[in-house]
């Protein structure tokens, strides 16, 4: 009993001594008597206590005989209630960012028992004093602080889990980390990352102590989905973040040289009695959005305002533990923050961005497929829209249906979106999908067919292979083509590699996903060296990837014709002691230009414009950032040299720069600023062609927990010069049928600012109060004779009706 006692003191953090003794756990509320004196005492307080299961995830002690107690607890963030001592405890934390295989150097207590309705966790944080970085932050808003994940594999998949993540303070940040392959649609989600869309009902609080912090977590078995089995067996993890150091430590074990991190989980066994139940969650929506703006002109002191109430509302009815059902009418898909506006370097290509609205972020792993041919972004403002999730045996099934309006189709007509997405799990972690999308209406209709498979082998390998066919038909004529890739990867602790090859037919089209370009083969070879320094040296980890990649029109790959493009990247990465970063990044390219892609340019007399021939551009990035302290954090960067214009084919020097400064002066205020720019000047004559500056600017206030006044800023200045053609001057674009115009500069320097109160007390229940304004001023950046030019308030409530659950 003594012994078992001791191991938890002493296994978890080899440099522990007996000043142990006087922190909390199983003993925390015995005196710091001497050693001689305490282990008599120990020994009688646990004759008279339950004793709990010690399992140590160094030692291997992975499968958890998880306690089942019919109890209840108040969750107040303190593990003073009697049915802790009962609880199985989980110690011999491992390091695992930047280095693995060490043990973690801060010592880490989980706690954790179950009853009929809900798992509970206890978790006590040892840190040193005042090293704790907590705040009162918004809901997934606590990457800058200290935190723990609990990841929960419901299915026992080994490729997928629910993530809870909880700060000091108990702040929550929920959603999945799934490593089907592919993006989650929608998120800007890689593999294996924590995709924190969707939002669970749980409750959890904790506290600032002199040794660390603790907190109290209840996830109810309502807010899950897990099989329909009398005896469940659930994957688990423990991720703990230390901002201090910049490590990522773990309850289990585990490597860098896995194919696999959530494969290397330990597990919850014996699981029985647990309810869900049927959950039935109604959800009207109240909105109103005023729209001001000058009535007849720019110049005009006429400003009228245009009111867009709306009441729509949304279903969920959660079909026992394995099933949802969501169902929304004239839903508010309005941005409670504006997209982050982004600068696009190759114009060629549309810019991505993350899908915030909440009745598509549930199960959205679920329309998981590679190359992002399910984006819901694409269904812009439906009239109504359905879904249906969930899992049979080990086969996910996942059905989204919507009318979409008018102005997203070719002739106005609403069109309907259709997508089924069913994946089956097979061997141990492989997976195999197929899809079927469609957008229908008269003037146009899309359809894709296809198909995709992950195998997991050897450990540390996987292999993945993809084939879709689009069938699209418009104006009477159909045109089909595919899309295929296939990609072998390896992860090995010092030596990994990915190489795939993709090609994309000129004719396929997903209209419900975001494929960025058509009409190409590009195969790319990367290897990856990482060397790891000494435990306690300066440099902990510095990182090697280097990538060479070639891009053949789709025809020309077969005919063996020569490369359209090609590039080649060395990224090298240093990570030292503490958590400071530096990086180094030269890249070679060079780029041919397709004439087709250029039709609509001529020069003067009317005659096509001819690119350039192949360009060859050089450039380098630098980045350096700093640890997360608990006041500031910060990062910069840059990237010069030569690169290309893609509008103009022309030669042009390149100076980016990027940099962001992150403020917590107290536990409720956050400033975060940013600025990047990016400037072409062409080298032929030295005139600057085009340039943008974006500085941003948001601070958030926490008044309390659900509660919270944010600002965000933020200045676009662009200007962009005539195009120009190195021989003939400035280029001429098609205008009216049958006319040409000369390419005329552009200019636009916009200040946009949004105000938002918030108080949303669980998902679903909000209410937001904002306003938005825009002006514009004729020189960039001077804020001198800026101009109203529109602006808007909105108010939305939201009530979340719950019937069932727990």
């Amino acid at each position: 009993m003594v012994a078992a006692l001791r191991m938890t003191r002493t296994t978890d953090n080899s440099q522990r001594t007996t000043a142990a003794c006087t922190r909390p756990g199983l003993y925390s509320s015995l005196p710091p008597y001497p050693r001689p004196v305490l282990l008599p005492l120990l020994a009688s307080f646990q004759l008279a206590a339950a004793t709990p299961r010690v399992y140590n995830g160094r030692d291997g002690q992975t499968a958890i005989a998880t306690p089942r107690i019919e109890a209840d607890v108040t969750v107040d963030g303190r593990l003073d209630e009697p049915v802790w001592r009962q609880a199985a405890l989980l110690t011999g934390f491992s390091l695992y960012q930047p280095v693995d295989k060490r043990p973690a150097p801060d010592s880490t207590e989980v706690l954790v028992w179950y009853s009929s309705s809900a798992i509970y966790f206890g978790i006590r944080a040892f840190e040193p004093g005042g090293t704790v970085a907590a705040t009162l932050a918004d809901r997934d808003r606590i990457s800058s602080d200290d935190y723990v994940e609990i990841h929960l594999d419901t299915f026992n998949e080994l490729n997928r889990a629910f993530v809870f993540g909880v700060n000091p303070l108990g702040v929550q940040a929920d959603g999945t980390k799934s490593e089907g392959g592919g993006f989650i649609p929608g998120s800007n989600v890689s593999p294996g990352q924590v995709d924190l869309s969707a939002d669970y009902v749980w409750q959890s609080r904790g506290h600032v102590t002199d040794w660390g912090y603790e907190v109290e977590v209840r996830i109810p078995f309502s807010s899950l989905r897990y099989r329909a089995a009398a005896v469940q067996q659930w994957g688990i993890q423990i991720d703990r973040r230390v901002q201090h150091s910049g490590y990522e430590e773990t309850w289990t074990a585990t490597k860098r040289a896995s194919a696999s991190f959530i494969g290397q989980e330990g597990f919850l066994t014996g699981l029985t009695g647990m309810h869900h139940g049927t959950v039935v969650e109604l959800n009207p929506e109240l909105t109103n959005t005023a729209t001001g703006s000058a009535c007849c002109d720019t110049h005009t002191r006429d400003w009228r305002y245009k009111s867009n109430p709306q009441l729509g509302g949304n279903v969920r009815w959660a079909l026992g533990s394995n099933f949802v059902l969501n169902g929304t009418v004239k839903p508010d898909f309005s941005q409670v923050e504006a997209d982050a506006t982004q600068i696009a370097a190759d114009e060629r290509f549309a810019l991505f961005y993350a899908e915030k609205r909440p009745f598509f972020v549930e199960a959205l792993d679920q329309f998981n497929v590679p190359n992002t041919l399910v984006y819901t972004r694409t269904i812009v403002r439906p009239d109504a829209a359905a879904k249906f999730t969930g899992k049979v045996g080990r086969a996910d099934v996942a059905v989204l249906s919507a009318v979409d309006e008018g102005q997203t189709s070719f002739n106005g007509e609403r069109p309907l979106v259709d997508i089924v997405r069913l994946r089956q799990n097979f061997g141990l972690q492989s997976v195999a999908g197929i899809l079927y999308s469609d957008r229908v209406a008269n003037g146009r209709t899309n359809r894709v067919f296809g198909g995709d498979t992950k195998i997991v082998f050897g450990e540390k390998y996987f292999a993945q292979f993809q084939l879709a066919e689009s069938m699209t038909r418009q104006n009477g004529v159909t045109r089909d083509g595919p899309l295929w890739e296939a990609v072998l990867d390896g992860t090995g602790r010092s030596f990994g590699f990915h190489y795939n090859v993709l090609g994309v037919s000129p004719d396929f089209r997903a209209d419900n996903g975001f494929v960025a370009r058509v009409g190409y083969v590009q195969p790319s070879i990367s290897n990856r060296y990482t060397w790891y320094g000494k435990q306690g040296a300066a440099a902990e980890r510095f990182n090697l990837f280097a990538t060479v990649a070639g891009l053949w029109q789709y025809d020309d790959f077969f005919s063996a014709k020569s490369v359209l493009e090609d590039r080649a990247s060395l990224q090298m990465q240093l990570t030292l002691r503490g958590g400071w970063s530096i990086g180094v990044t030269p890249k070679i390219a060079a780029f041919a230009f397709d004439p087709a892609a250029y039709r609509s340019l001529f020069v003067t007399g009317a005659a096509p414009f001819t690119p350039s021939d192949r360009i060859t551009t050089a450039l380098t990035s630098f980045s350096v950032s700093t640890p997360q302290f608990q006041k500031f954090a910060a990062s910069a960067g840059t990237t010069i040299g030569n690169d290309v214009d893609f509008l103009e084919t022309s030669r042009v020097n390149r100076l980016d720069y990027n940099a962001s400064l992150d403020l917590r002066p107290s536990s409720r205020l956050r400033v975060s600023a940013t600025y990047v720019s990016s400037a072409f000047t062409r080298r032929a004559t030295g005139e600057q062609s085009a340039i943008t500056r974006i500085p941003r600017l948001k601070v958030e206030y926490q008044l309390a927990r659900p509660i919270f006044v944010r600002v965000v800023s933020q200045y676009a200045a662009t200007d962009r010069q005539p195009l120009r053609d190195p021989n003939s001057g400035t280029i001429l674009l098609v205008g009216a049928p049958g006319t040409l115009s000369p390419s005329a500069a552009s200019a636009s320097n916009t200040l946009r600012t949004d105000w938002l109160f918030s108080y949303r007390p669980t998902p679903g229940t909000v209410f937001f109060l904002g306003y938005g304004g825009s002006l514009s001023e004729p020189d960039p950046l001077a804020f001198q004779r800026l101009r109203r030019t529109g602006d808007s308030f909105f108010v939305k409530g939201s009530y979340v009706f719950r019937l069932g659950g727990a």
